[in-house]
């Protein structure tokens, strides 16, 4: 451990072994303290962290901002604000509620109104749950999804997982945080703590370095407890702790590539060891490696501002973080017997056009949009000096890049695909399965008479899409923004097919074992939503990245969430009608 580092942090190299090994002794007795940390204390450590977190916010978007090279007038500073400490400080308080809950002697789910889905599922409300919730997301709704024939009465009891025993603690975690979402590696952490029991070493991203001293800050209660240890440094630090034999567990936010070469080792030889399928790790690990992600736009009749909302929402899919995102979408799914397909491909080549310039920040991002353009001759270039890409492709058998590639970057296909209705509906859930990479997350965009005429065809549809957050008329991020919500791949994936990844997080009701989030939205943002028939009030979403009061509602959200009041809420909503 260097001299100059703080106290619960390093920056490192695998070379200071001797500094790695005694933080993970500080570690082992910080284990043996968090299994004698009662859940109402743990509840009140979580409170301390919510203190820190808002003392640290304003910082916290600040140096966010700087890494990704965006201008402090700039709109788009409010994703910094909902992806950053907003989102963590949900999280802290939907899960000091459930630790308070359990302490009480009673279950998260007590009194929760199951639902039924479709396939013999039972289906959890986990949006929304307060009155805030039904204020600030009017309109919007996510359930949980178990498996088919999980009985109600197995999902309620065994709601709560390691916290139904917190004295049961599971080792020392380790936590290689996520590159790009500046949220991901603290939801992480606390995730590893509460559900699972396990005291955690982070080490952060080297791209997202400079938050180091904004997290040591923002999660001091849980240094100072001594269940948290967060490093810096290169892959050599984040392999000499993954395979350290003080090590229990590892759980990785990133690309899959990355994941890899943790488990089976980097070259030739890791590849021989995955082909084999014999990891040197020798300890389970979970993940979250994204993929490319689908929007399947079912046909239907729409308005002129139908097609220029819905071309804006796509659009915000594909750009937000300048396409960094491990759920942005990468394929848009149309019907080539729509009427208004070329109509709706116009406004999309428009929203792509206009939406505000921003770099491609993330490293390599340059080469692979060089390298989707090579693999498509006939792209084009959108936006400013061509800083976006749109690919065009078939709808024959054979999948194109685009679908197989996670580009990570501005990069956006359209495939077309024949029918109408149900048929081309079935068709597009059929092609995502089978040939798009990954299963984290997929999109549909349907009009409500529409979804009315399909009927139980559209809930048939919505089931057979094997994705671990499906989002109607929302975005999934919205999947990850809902911190009752759990967040991960479809099922079934192991650590030699990794695939979108292993298991879930966020999960603030730790409910055991999901099959999938189902996220709702309207189609229409008020007030033409009230005008459409649904009942919703929700206005242009701030996410979006053409909404100009992003970063206002982003401050106001984030203070809200700080220290609730009626006055706030109304700060937020007057930001957020101006979007």
């Amino acid at each position: 451990m260097t001299a100059a580092a703080p106290e619960g942090s390093t920056g490192t190299t695998a070379g200071d072994a001797p500094g790695l090994d005694t933080m993970l002794a500080e570690l082992a007795e910080g284990e043996r303290r968090w299994g004698a940390t009662s859940l109402a204390e743990r509840g009140a450590l979580l409170s301390r962290v919510h203190a820190a977190v808002c003392a640290e916010a304003e910082n916290w978007v600040r140096v966010a901002s700087r890494i990704k090279l965006l201008p402090d007038d700039s709109p788009l500073v409010g994703e910094e604000w909902l992806s950053g400490p907003y989102a963590l400080l949900n999280s802290l308080d939907a899960l000091t509620r459930t630790l308070r809950t359990i302490a009480s002697g009673h279950g998260p789910l007590d009194g929760a109104k199951f639902g039924r889905a479709p396939g013999g599922r039972v289906s959890v409300p986990v949006l929304p749950l307060t009155v805030r919730d039904r204020l600030l997301m009017n309109g919007f709704s996510a359930e949980v999804w178990m498996p088919p024939r999980v009985h109600a009465d197995t999902v309620r009891r065994r709601a709560g997982l390691g916290a139904l025993h917190p004295e049961r603690t599971s080792g020392i975690g380790l936590v290689l945080g996520a590159g790009n979402i500046t949220s991901i590696a603290p939801l992480d952490v606390l995730y590893e703590l509460v559900a699972h029991n396990r005291v955690v070493v982070l080490k952060l991203n080297p791209v997202l370095g400079e938050l180091e001293p904004v997290f040591r800050r923002a999660l001091a209660p849980l240094v100072d407890h001594g269940v948290l240890r967060i490093v810096t440094g290169g892959g050599d630090v984040g392999g000499y702790l993954a395979h350290h034999p003080d090590v229990a567990h590892v759980h990785i936010t990133g690309a899959l590539a990355t994941h890899d070469v943790v488990a089976f080792g980097p070259g030739e030889e890791g590849r021989a060891h995955k082909a084999a399928g014999t990891p040197l790790l020798d300890k389970p690990m979970t993940s979250e490696l994204g993929g490319v992600s689908p929007v399947i736009v079912v046909p239907g009749t729409w308005s002129a501002a139908d097609l220029r909302y819905q071309a804006e929402h796509v659009a915000t899919q594909r750009l937000h973080n300048s396409g960094h995102n491990c759920i942005a979408s990468q394929v848009v799914v149309v019907s080539g017997d729509w009427p208004q397909r070329e109509a709706f491909l116009g406004h999309l080549r428009d929203a792509l056009r206009t939406a505000p310039d921003r770099p491609a920040w993330y490293p390599g991002s340059t080469d692979r949009m060089a390298d989707a353009a090579r693999s498509h001759p006939g792209a084009e270039w959108q936006g400013a000096e061509g800083s976006r890409l749109l690919v065009e492709i078939g709808g024959d058998r054979s999948p194109a890049d685009v679908e197989t590639t996670e580009y990570f970057a501005p990069v956006l296909g359209v495939l077309t695909l024949p029918g109408l209705g149900s048929e081309f509906l079935d068709r597009a859930v059929e092609r995502a399965n089978r040939d798009l990479f990954g299963t984290l997350g997929a999109n549909i965009v349907i009009d409500p008479a529409t979804m009315k005429r399909l009927g139980r065809s559209f809930d048939r549809a919505v089931a057979e899409l094997r994705y671990g957050t499906v989002a109607v008329n929302a975005w999934t991020a919205l999947g990850f923004l809902t911190a009752t919500a759990p967040w991960g791949a479809f099922p079934g994936h192991t650590v030699t097919e990794a695939g979108s990844g292993i298991g879930v997080v966020h999960n603030a009701l730790l409910i055991d074992a999901p099959e999938r989030t189902v996220v709702r939205g309207p189609f229409r943002p008020f007030p033409r939503s009230v005008a459409g028939g649904e009942l919703a009030l929700f206005p242009k979403p701030p996410w979006f990245v053409t909404a100009r009061s992003a970063a206002l509602t982003g401050r106001r959200l984030t203070l809200l969430a700080q220290r609730p009041s009626w006055a706030r809420m109304a700060a937020v909503f007057a930001a957020a009608f101006r979007a």
